[in-house]
């Protein structure tokens, strides 16, 4: 192998890289590779070996890199093969698509056998990497398929049947919950389901509040209201949009309240819809404290998902009930503010807002 000049090991520990390796994350796996001038092999950032000197690491894009560099590969955490993250990645996205594919789900102890594991071991590593359970996941793609069915289906029973649901009577205890209204009216678009809306003024801008059937199903904050009237017009397509009486004034009062006050509280019954994985990810972010902030790596950890990071960014990215649902309480690791659906300047003045 040919010399290497030492680098400073300042330089080295202000690399956020270093931080990974210290830790151990394997988080970090694939992202980078490391390696170390005096033992020449280079490792992945979650190497259990003992800790090198900054001064003696080198960073890689790629494990080639590190080997035409000249390091070898670590045999304690063999870099050169497929990690233990990829492996179960693999693992579990063969057991999604087979659930796709039957009509039936899989059991628990079916998807296991296939994937060489105990029904236990691989019930936890399902969850880490999806972020939901085996049956939650057979669940929420059952919900998809019934959707698509009722566009196209003859009739509502044969969609529901062509879904998967063994009786009719088990979706229709739940169709509120996963369609938002009654299977007919999401058969015909959303058809003569009633959306009470009216658009109020804050600090932030303007205010759009939507009630449906089962709860408020849209808060929106913009700078013009009728641009925000647009968006709720195309969330619900071919829903009844009824402009809000003196009582449902009083609903959105409520909510600009909450954004001049957030110490005030907002309890109203909310219409959630959205995958499994983002109504978690929504569950978690409706537990973060009003005035305190929580990173999208800290809320992947609390679903029990660590490594689903971007996914815990894009669910709140598809928040549309802003403050109901906190997600402007989201920054990155670095305490740094950024992506949110109604612009970063809101989101910088709720933070602020609520930390007094």
């Amino acid at each position: 192998m040919n010399a290497i000049m030492k680098t400073p090991a300042s330089s080295t520990e202000n690399d956020r890289r270093w931080s990974a390796i210290v830790a151990r994350d394997a988080g970090a796996d694939g992202s980078f590779w490391y390696s170390v001038v005096t033992t020449g092999v280079y490792c992945r950032p979650s190497c259990g070996s003992r800790r090198p000197k900054p001064e003696n690491v080198r960073f890689h894009a790629t494990r080639e890199d590190a080997e035409r560099a000249g390091f070898r590969a670590c045999k304690r955490c063999k870099p050169d093969q497929a990690g233990l993250s990829e492996q179960h990645a693999a693992l579990v996205t063969a057991a999604c698509r087979w659930i796709e594919a039957e009509e039936k789900a899989p059991s628990l102890a079916e998807l296991a056998k296939d994937a060489g594991l105990s029904p236990f071991h691989f019930h936890r590593v399902f969850k880490a990497v999806t972020g939901v359970t085996p049956k939650q996941y057979a669940n929420a793609h059952r919900h998809r398929r019934v959707r698509t069915e009722l566009e196209r289906a003859p009739s509502v029973t044969d969609a529901v049947y062509d879904a998967g649901y063994n009786s009719s009577a088990r979706f229709y205890e739940k169709s509120a919950a996963i369609l938002g209204m009654r299977p007919r009216e999401f058969r015909a678009g959303g058809a003569n389901a009633s959306i009470r809306f009216a658009v109020g003024q804050s600090s932030l801008g303007a205010i759009l509040v939507a009630q449906s059937a089962q709860g408020i199903c849209a808060i929106l904050l913009g700078d013009d209201a009728d641009e925000l009237t647009r968006q709720l017009q195309d969330q619900f397509p071919n829903a009844e949009l009824v402009g809000g009486d003196a009582d449902f004034e009083a609903v959105v009062a409520r909510v600009v309240g909450f954004v001049e006050a957030p110490q005030a509280g907002l309890d109203l019954p909310l219409d959630i819809r959205g995958t499994a994985f983002q109504q978690r990810v929504w569950q978690a972010l409706r537990k973060i404290p009003t005035g305190t902030t929580a990173s999208y790596a800290d809320i992947a950890q609390r679903i029990g998902a660590p490594r689903a990071v971007r996914a815990v960014a894009a669910a709140c990215a598809a928040n549309a009930l802003a403050v109901a649902i906190p997600c402007h309480r989201v920054i990155k690791r670095d305490g740094s503010v950024s992506g949110y659906r109604w612009g970063v300047s809101r989101k910088r003045a709720l933070i602020a807002r609520e930390a007094q």
